[in-house]
């Protein structure tokens, strides 16, 4: 049925804005020095002729999301992304259909598979668009759709997704097991007021003053052991190779060993971390090893462990030989690259993993559905980042805020691209300028998506 809250999408642009790295990010075998962001402006009316501006903003992160395994050159993948971020935003000339930012989004993402295969014949690409690089290029949109919505009705879009806004219950998006059931069920009312924030330490970061070959000095720290004074860390996340055992065991105690005496100069005796292969392991068995080795070296840096993320491959159905249950038994194994639907968390769970990596980067709405069906199945929740700078980090931590279950907010373009996140800082010092390792999620409770205050 019809709703006075319904909205249509009026106008939409696109543009990209190039972001330097002051230090190489390394994962997963891969090393990033650049990004490029798309930034997505939306207006939308309301049935009543009420009209707002939504934005939405997210790194391309091809080498994330589209890796070169497939034979594509990063810079040729950048440019095919480009062109389908700006397709899917062309998507909306001539949509008129009006309802909430969940059906308007479920409507033009089934558009998604046919313009991939388009802009992958018109490039004479090899393969087709990967499902994950498309989710990445068209979570703006999704998301300025979604403040749209907020700012048109003024209220906080979290506020508004029970059955007096929503006009489909989620066994629509989902299955039946969810019928007559909102996401209001799946959020909270309220955003958390402050949560602590994960801290990458990537492959290539140096841990200590002897690791580092050449000074920055650029007036932020550029060592582990720096860092955690700086801004009062007690979140870690170590970015490992998962191809090398040695590498990968020693590199979680050394992480240990610096962090270690870093919080006893300030009398920290509590801290956590959470390790990412990014599929590079072979299967479970290396985990399994991993996890050994690594209680046999230290047994308060296994206790620390608070999740692995992505163990191996991200082709679920490929490589369904990968079962996770032996080291879910252990530890939470969250589930990242391969979760692009509501179908790969099925069968995630089939495969043994016991946790979901939500990440804004997948779509605002794709995340919302994510985090519900997480929830009814019992699984562990976390929200991870794409070096998301400005606007992207916001909105990935208006999520989190507002999810359930979700302890930490991991956030790490302040390390790798702090600049992008000038021109926030006046009016979010509190999300950028970390002192007790903690972000004031607590200020993401405007309209919209939150960071918009009226």
């Amino acid at each position: 049925m019809a709703k006075s809250t319904d909205i249509r999408i009026v106008e939409a642009g696109i543009s990209f804005e190039p972001v330097k790295f002051r230090t190489p990010l390394k994962f997963g075998g891969r090393t990033q020095t650049d990004t490029k962001l798309i930034n997505v402006d939306v207006t939308v009316e309301t049935r009543g002729k009420k009209h707002a501006v939504g934005f939405g903003s997210m790194p391309l992160g091809n080498i994330w999301a589209w890796p070169a395994a497939g034979g594509i050159p990063p810079e040729q993948a950048e440019a095919v992304m480009v062109d389908f971020a700006q397709r899917v935003v062309g998507l909306t000339e001539g949509f008129e259909d009006f309802g909430h930012p969940m059906e308007l989004m479920f409507t033009l993402s089934a558009e998604y598979a046919h313009l991939a295969k388009l802009v992958s014949e018109k490039h004479k690409l090899p393969e087709v668009i990967p499902e994950l690089a498309r989710l990445v290029s068209a979570s703006p949109l999704d998301a300025a759709v979604h403040d749209a919505y907020g700012k048109a009705n003024l209220i906080n879009s979290y506020d508004a997704l029970s059955s007096k806004f929503m006009n489909d219950d989620l066994s629509e998006y989902l299955d039946s097991q969810f019928k007559g059931e909102f996401l209001d069920k799946y959020t909270s009312r309220e955003t958390k007021a402050r949560m602590p924030l994960y801290h990458l330490v990537g492959a290539v970061d140096p841990l200590s003053p002897a690791d580092v070959t050449s000074k920055i000095n650029d007036g932020l720290p550029e060592t582990l052991a720096d860092w955690i004074p700086y801004n009062g860390l007690t979140h870690l996340k170590i970015k490992l190779n998962g191809d090398d055992l040695k590498w990968d065991v020693e590199r979680v105690l050394n992480v240990e060993q610096v962090a270690a005496g870093a919080q006893a100069k300030r009398g920290c005796t509590q801290w956590n971390y959470s390790v990412d292969f990014n599929e590079k392991c072979a299967n479970v068995e290396y985990v399994l090893d991993f996890l050994k080795q690594v209680q046999a070296g230290s047994a308060l840096a296994y206790d620390r462990i608070q999740y692995i993320e992505q163990p191996t491959h991200r082709d679920l159905k490929s490589h369904s030989d990968n079962k996770m249950h032996k080291a879910a038994e252990l530890k939470p194994v969250v589930i990242d690259e391969s979760l692009i639907d509501y179908e790969t968390l099925l069968l995630a769970r089939e495969q043994g993993y016991s946790g979901v990596a939500l990440k804004a980067c997948k779509g605002h709405t794709e995340a919302l559905l994510a985090a519900a069906a997480a929830q009814k199945f019992g699984m562990f929740l976390c929200v991870q980042d794409l070096t998301c700078p400005g606007l992207s980090f916001l909105h990935s931590a208006s999520l989190a805020a507002r999810i359930p279950g979700v302890a930490a907010i991991e956030g790490n373009a302040r390390q790798y691209c702090p600049a992008a996140n000038k021109k926030w800082v006046r009016s979010f010092g509190g999300m950028f300028e970390i002192k007790d390792g903690t972000v004031a999620t607590g200020l993401l409770n405007g309209i919209g998506l939150g960071f918009y205050n009226v």
